[in-house]
């Protein structure tokens, strides 16, 4: 894979800022019941500002992509397209495919994958259909408001649109006539916009007609409110503004639908011909924008300066410490009397400290600069869940939770197809149809929660749902059909281990292959990933009231707290974070049961795991072995080990060749001497025992 030269990385780095913020704001406007100006504004300026981008860097057909994403914004900014689903689908469309060409910039040093070219050209002729042009009504709402013509005749076509809308609203409509000195009326009018901005909307901005008053001058605002002329004239008083009512407060309009006689001007039927080429390009669409992955294009992490200074500033300090380590040096190759051992103890041990209090300061620096919080991610997914709700027939209340958490970069890219997997099968699998729910007494909106929240050196994700839940007859039936169980050894099975099976490669309950899911593929896929991360994943479920699945993971993967243990003459790291505690046994505590190795720990049931034994090493005969507790989630582990070489921070490294895919190992540490050890995977381990 080709990665993009030095300058067409600015394009991408660039272009994915822009692309991530107009998708956010979109999901703003698709979700509110009326779209607020100022975020509909930003979009339309991000897809204007990714064409001169894309022009700039010979992009020709994200130039022109996004030409045609810029007359739809555009028009639905002045007024001349309705809000519908069909065309906030079509707007996502676009920048999804727009994210994939810039996708396809980057790895293949600025020329589009095969299929990309056509994909975007249909989505270009289904956005011309959209910003068609459709005739305006005969009756102006203007011509009902008191506006002086020649304020009317410069105003802006923009202008224009959020007066009409305002008057639609039945909102008032003010004429705020203010005065300020030549000296510093920018920073006045911009005062008195902050002081308006909870109460009224600032329509238009325009020089007063009527000369200032010496060294002032005059402006008007147009201002829509509804919140009355009272709580406007206070806030117009702290300015010395005058105000007068332009239009009083009428009755809100109710919008005719597409096809009535008398249509407003702001509808969004397009012409015969747009239709048809809309309904043309559809089916190229559907798979022009394929949600596999919803990774970002870049591994780009923006970090604030002030992280920045302070890695400086530790730098700094261990180039301190190098010098007077290079002095010391200097005076026992001199033979200088008092670089004797003893008299070079004391200061050898300060300067140790000092690096080790630097070194950890920078550790901390360099992790927090990898740390990312989640929220973008949830947003992909909370337009994910919009558009495929869509798809389905199903209305579903999506909420997020902890979008503030923060993990590693790199652990925040490879969970976004995992989640993506869970909640497409949540959406398919959980929430029942909106008539099969109100027989069964719920709303017919199903609610699908994503949920995280920081626990330790782990963070705890999950995705809950208000559908069906698992029904355990029917996964015992499939385990039956498929041959993977006996009917003896389905009946056995209790409800967690019944869960397990979901996560089989090929395993579905789905009676039939839909566009989301049923093909057995997902949940598997799932698991593997989590484990990749070192995580674990859980399941609890409640016929018809619910499922919810839980992932533990692990902050970070680069630096961690480990723990030194020896097993057989053989040393491992394990990761402290998933250190319980740590307890000495005799071969006397020890049972078995249904063929686990098991102790009892205050009352619980412990299983047991000998190291030796499961890499395949020569046995242990530690006359009092040492037992480290791991856990994760609710999960707990006994790993038998010989001796407990300390605690040590280390960096762990992946692995290649044959020992990649090894269960039970995620990497590699040098621990000093230039020792390299495998460091244990917590989480293979558990779902290996």
């Amino acid at each position: 894979m080709s990665t993009a030269s030095k300058p067409l990385s600015g394009f991408v780095i660039e272009a994915t800022d822009i692309l991530e913020t107009m998708g956010r704001d979109l999901l703003r406007l698709d979700v509110s019941e009326e779209s607020d100006p100022e975020v509909l504004n930003g979009v339309f300026r991000g897809a204007h500002s990714l064409k001169g981008l894309a022009g700039l860097f010979g992009q020709d057909a994200a130039t022109e992509l996004s030409h045609h994403l810029e007359d739809v914004l555009d028009r639905l900014r002045l007024g001349r397209a309705k809000r519908t689903p069909r065309l906030f689908d079509t707007l996502n469309e676009a920048v999804e495919t727009l994210q994939r060409m810039v996708k396809d910039a980057s790895e293949h040093a600025g020329a589009l994958a095969p299929g990309t070219l056509e994909r975007a050209q249909a989505l270009g002729r289904k956005l011309s259909a959209l910003a068609a042009p459709v005739p305006k009504s005969e009756r102006d709402p203007l011509d009902r408001l008191d506006l002086d013509p020649n304020v009317r005749a410069v105003l802006t076509e923009y202008e224009e649109h959020r007066l009409r809308e305002s008057i639609r609203k039945g909102l008032l409509i003010f004429r705020l006539s203010v005065s300020f000195k030549l000296a510093d009326f920018d920073e006045r009018l911009g005062e008195l916009n902050a002081r308006l901005k909870p109460m009224a909307e600032v329509l238009s901005t325009l020089p007063s007609s009527l000369p200032g008053e010496g060294d002032s001058i005059g402006f008007e605002l147009l201002v829509a409110s509804g919140e009355g002329e009272e709580r406007l004239q206070a806030a117009g008083s702290e300015f010395g503004a005058e105000l007068t009512v332009l239009a009083a407060r009428k009755k809100k309009a109710t919008p005719r639908r597409s096809g009535q006689p008398g249509l407003p001007f702001w509808t969004d039927e397009v012409t015969a011909s747009g239709a048809k080429l809309a309904s043309e390009g559809s089916a190229v669409i559907r798979s022009a924008v394929d949600p596999a992955s919803l990774r970002s294009i870049t591994q780009t992490v923006r970090v604030d300066i002030e992280r920045l200074d302070e890695l400086m500033n530790s730098v700094g300090e261990l180039l301190v410490i190098k010098s007077s380590l290079a002095r010391l040096v200097d005076r026992v190759r001199q033979g200088d009397a008092s670089a004797l051992p003893e008299k070079l103890v004391p200061a050898l041990s300060r300067e140790t400290r000092a690096l080790e209090r630097r070194l950890e300061e920078l550790q901390k620096g360099l992790l927090a600069a990898r740390m990312v919080p989640l929220a973008p991610l949830f947003d992909k997914l909370s337009r994910l869940v919009r558009k495929t709700a869509r798809e389905a027939g199903k209305e579903i209340e999506f909420v997020t939770e902890g979008g503030h958490v923060e993990l590693d970069k790199l652990i925040v890219e490879e969970l976004s197809d995992p989640l993506m997997h869970i909640i497409r099968n949540a959406l398919d699998h959980g929430i029942e149809a909106p008539e099969l729910r109100a027989e069964k007494g719920k709303p017919e909106r199903g609610r699908v929660t994503l949920a995280a929240w920081q626990r330790g050196g782990h963070v705890l994700i999950e995705v809950r749902d208000d559908g069906a839940g698992i029904h355990l007859k029917r996964v015992r039936e499939v385990a039956v059909q498929r041959g993977i169980l006996s009917e003896v050894k389905a009946r056995e099975l209790n409800e967690r281990e019944l869960h397990g099976l979901l996560f089989l490669p090929g395993f579905s309950t789905a009676g039939k292959v839909s566009t989301l899911s049923g093909r057995g593929v997902g949940l598997d896929v799932v698991k593997v990933n989590i484990a990749k991360l070192s995580g674990i994943i859980d399941v609890d479920s409640n016929a018809d009231e619910g499922t919810t699945f839980r992932l533990t993971l692990p902050v970070t993967l680069a630096i961690l707290r480990a723990l030194v243990i020896q097993v057989s003459q053989r040393v491992y790291a394990v990761p402290l974070s998933s250190v319980l505690e740590i307890i000495s046994i005799t071969p006397a505590e020890i049972r078995t049961v249904e063929r686990q190795q098991i102790v009892t720990l205050r009352g619980q049931t412990l299983p047991l795991v000998w190291l030796a034994e499961l890499f395949g090493h020569e046995p242990s005969h530690a006359p009092r072995p040492f037992v480290v507790v791991v856990g994760l989630a609710q999960e707990r582990l006994g790993l038998v080990v010989d001796e407990l070489l300390g605690q040590q921070d280390i960096v762990t490294k992946p692995l290649g060749g044959r020992l990649k895919n090894v269960r039970g190992i995620s990497g590699a540490t040098d621990i000093g001497n230039r020792r390299t050890v495998l460091v244990l995977d917590v989480g293979a381990l558990l779902e290996e025992v």
